[in-house]
């Protein structure tokens, strides 16, 4: 091993066990904290011993992976026993370890979260197979555990950024399986930068040529606007001192998509947030007028996710100024919201919607192939609406009024005929707004079930499709 490798996977170690020291050390015991660094070390020392001589493709040290995969999650206020997992997560795959000692040294809940991310392996299946049973694997141990997925996606995220060494046809296919399946249901939990960071790398394995020019151009602006940008932060900083209102001013650049990519000849404002964090929710708004009194708002652009998420779960305050020949995009949030912002499900304080999210996973078990990838599309963000007696029920953007059948009852969506939507009456296909109360209405009790097969194209949620396809397949053995 080179003296560099060597000091990389030294410097990783180190920042994982400061982060979690940090994140962890107020709240624990002297005792807790103790027994948490020497499981840590034990899982170093297993993973080190285990992976000695394994390379990855790229030539370098296996062992670096699970660091870099540990050191992601201590980065998101993952625990002591989520960061071991990262540690040991492919020894009993790569490695004569089994999953029995795992158990024994680390305990059942590390055992858990590694038995999670391990491949399901079977000489007598095809590929195919193999990795639909591997995804059914992550979704029944994401039911009980989320911390299964969060921590697939800092394992695939670090293999998008050193995976130049696989053949293009293999890159290509990670690439895409990583946008049909890990980035929206890490929008689903809340986890944007996550869903954002690994969307960008997986379209920049599949439009690599379209990235270069993308970031190359991205420099050329950074520097054009470096001096302007620093005095606009300056006179912001400036004017939330004078009010004594403590500031944390970010700026944000857009990461690569084929949509920012189209979106460079409008200039800094698509490409630029400039983000300003707050102690409380008043001196955001405070710091909205602050903000409007040195630069000039352009008209319509406020928008007030602060206390009401936006769709997608963000919470700020955006809005856009003219600072000078620039127009600025501006978010002005809460510390507390921002790391809800970054970390989504996993971080501290997140009013995660469990139910919602282990409905969604069992579904998606129940449906014809291991990931439904257009439900996992429309599960990135979600409405809210409600029954005549304003029992709310919490559905994907773009669902029907038979997908809301459906969630109430499969029998009343079998049943069911009409909709009443804010007291109109409605077709089956029509779609729902944050906020619709609905009604159904169906046919009497004892009369045959109205499910026809065009419901399939009016119904995008799993439960809603898979209960329709169902009672189809069940129609056809009836005729048989």
């Amino acid at each position: 091993m080179s003296s560099e490798d060597e000091r990389k996977q030294q410097r990783l170690i180190s920042e994982i066990m400061e982060l979690l020291v940090t994140h962890y050390g107020g709240g624990l015991s002297e005792q807790e904290l103790d027994q948490g660094i020497e499981s840590l070390q034990a899982a170093l020392e297993m993973a080190r011993v285990s992976h000695l001589g394994q390379l990855r493709k790229s030539g370098e040290p296996y062992f670096i992976h699970p660091l870099r995969v540990a050191h992601l999650a201590a980065r998101h206020w993952m625990d002591f026993s989520s960061v071991i997992a990262a540690i040991l997560h492919d020894v009993v795959e790569d490695t004569p370890v089994t999953l029995v000692e795992v158990e024994a040294r680390f305990g059942h809940d590390v055992a858990q979260l590694v038995n999670g991310l391990t491949k399901v392996t079977g000489e007598t299946l095809n590929r195919e197979v193999l990795k639909a049973e591997t995804y059914r694997k992550q979704l029944l141990a994401a039911v009980n555990d989320v911390r299964v997925l969060c921590l697939k996606f800092w394992d695939r995220m670090d293999n998008l950024e050193t995976i130049s060494a696989l053949n293009p046809a293999k890159q290509s296919l990670i690439a895409e399986e990583t946008r049909a399946v890990y980035v929206p249901l890490a929008r689903h939990l809340g986890m944007g930068n996550a869903a954002s960071q690994l969307d960008a790398l997986s379209l920049g394995v599949l439009y690599p040529r379209r990235r270069r020019r993308y970031e190359t151009a991205l420099r050329a602006l950074q520097k054009e606007t470096e001096t302007p940008l620093r005095k606009i932060r300056s006179e912001i900083n400036n004017a939330f001192e004078h009010q004594r209102v403590p500031v944390l001013i970010k700026d944000r650049w857009r990461t690569f998509s084929v949509a920012a990519a189209q979106s460079m000849q409008r200039g800094l404002a698509s490409l630029y947030t400039l983000e300003i964090q707050v102690d409380r929710t008043m001196d955001a708004y405070l710091g909205l007028g602050l903000l409007h009194g040195l630069f000039a708002p352009i008209p319509g652009k406020l928008r007030d996710h602060l206390n009401v998420a936006s769709k997608f779960g963000y919470q700020a305050l955006k809005t856009s100024i003219q600072a000078g020949e620039y127009r600025i995009r501006v978010e002005i949030t809460t510390r507390k919201l921002a790391r809800f912002n970054d970390a989504g499900v996993l971080a501290p304080g997140f009013e995660f919607r469990k139910t919602n999210f282990q409905a969604l996973m069992r579904s998606l078990l129940e449906g014809e192939s291991a990931f439904d990838a257009e439900s996992l599309r429309l599960a990135s963000a979600s409405i809210q609406v409600y029954t005549p007696r304003g029992q709310m029920r919490t559905l994907p953007e773009g669902s029907s009024a038979l997908d809301f059948a459906f969630d109430i009852h499969e029998e009343l969506g079998l049943r069911a005929l009409r909709a009443r939507i804010n007291g109109h009456t409605r077709l089956l296909k029509a779609r729902l707004m944050d906020g619709d109360q609905v009604a159904i209405e169906a046919v009497e009790a004892g009369a045959p079930p109205t499910a026809l097969p065009k419901w399939l194209e009016w119904a995008v949620t799993p439960k809603a499709r898979n209960a329709i396809r169902r009672y189809l397949r069940s129609r056809v053995k009836e005729g048989a």
